[in-house]
């Protein structure tokens, strides 16, 4: 009797985890697919659909120069639409890593001060800092796995012209992690979800002022159960009134969601987060203190 209740307890929690993993896994899988078609869109009215389109099978993997001057919305669009490196599902979950070392980028820490929305900002005037802010964004949004947090950071930090707040692709991934757990509008108290920044990369850049980044997260969730997923989002950004913002336009082409430090990751230009000191990181011309 002892047996089969041992036995029946270890299948109850195997199939909890089991239902949380898929349940991380629908909530990357939705927000992908949201966004997915309407980037690829974006990409074939930007590149041409012809033998010049057809021919171009290279996926992007992180700027290969940094931009000084400002090229122009046609230029944005093309690097925000670009796709990036295909990868199955399963790649987002713990998998071994390779003896291989990836690339470090060094993301500054910010001031630590709150800004709108509570999210913490005071990151440089470069692409690594927006690399910083947006961390700092998806953090605020994802921990709180709150319906209403999402719209209000949204709407504290993106500027006029993009998607509306329930369309952003976090909004998204929050209601489908909602929505599968059967949890209404906010997180159950009992749940909780943490996430680590891992890697990161900068996509491309128009000018000191425009930058298309990308940050990859491990994220870890309890609820009756744990689990573990990488979760990656790359996102247009802007700096505006001493601050990098979500800027307008169409959402960028789907980052890939794979597990640090693997070879996928590394085929996909993921480079290893490293923080460094916000007072070391170099100012543009025209920046004050008070901006950084």
């Amino acid at each position: 009797m002892r047996r089969a209740a041992t036995k029946q307890a270890e299948g109850t929690s195997e199939w909890s985890r089991r239902r949380l993993l898929g349940i991380l896994a629908a909530t990357v899988a939705v927000a992908v697919l949201l966004l997915g078609g309407l980037a690829y869109a974006v990409y074939l009215a930007v590149a041409g659909i012809g033998d010049e389109a057809g021919a171009n099978t290279g996926v992007a993997t992180g700027e290969t120069e940094r931009s000084t001057v400002a090229r122009g919305a046609a230029h944005r669009d093309e690097i925000a639409a670009e796709p990036m490196l295909t990868v199955p599902e399963s790649a987002a979950f713990p998998a071994e890593t390779t003896s291989i070392e990836a690339p470090e980028i060094k993301i500054p820490t910010g001031t630590g001060v709150n800004g709108p929305a509570f999210v913490m900002t005071g990151f440089p005037h470069t692409p690594e800092g927006a690399i910083g802010q947006l961390a700092q964004i998806d953090l605020a949004v994802l921990q709180s796995m709150s319906l209403s947090t999402a719209e209000e950071v949204y709407n504290a930090w993106a500027l006029p012209g993009g998607v509306r707040a329930e369309e952003w692709w976090i909004t998204a991934s929050v209601r489908a992690f909602l929505s599968s757990t059967g949890m209404g509008e906010v997180k159950d108290p009992s749940a909780s979800v943490t996430l680590e920044p891992a890697a990161a990369l900068v996509k491309g850049t128009d000018g000191h002022d425009w930058a298309t980044v990308c940050v990859l997260m491990k994220v870890s969730a309890t609820y009756k159960s744990e689990g573990q997923i990488a979760f990656a989002h790359c996102e247009r950004m802007q700096w505006v009134g001493g601050r990098w913002m979500v800027a307008p336009g169409a959402p960028p082409a789907p980052a890939p969601a794979t597990w640090p430090g693997t070879q996928l990751a590394h085929e996909a230009g993921w480079r290893t987060w490293s923080t460094t000191d916000h007072t070391t990181e170099p100012a543009h011309p025209g920046d004050t203190e008070g901006e950084r």
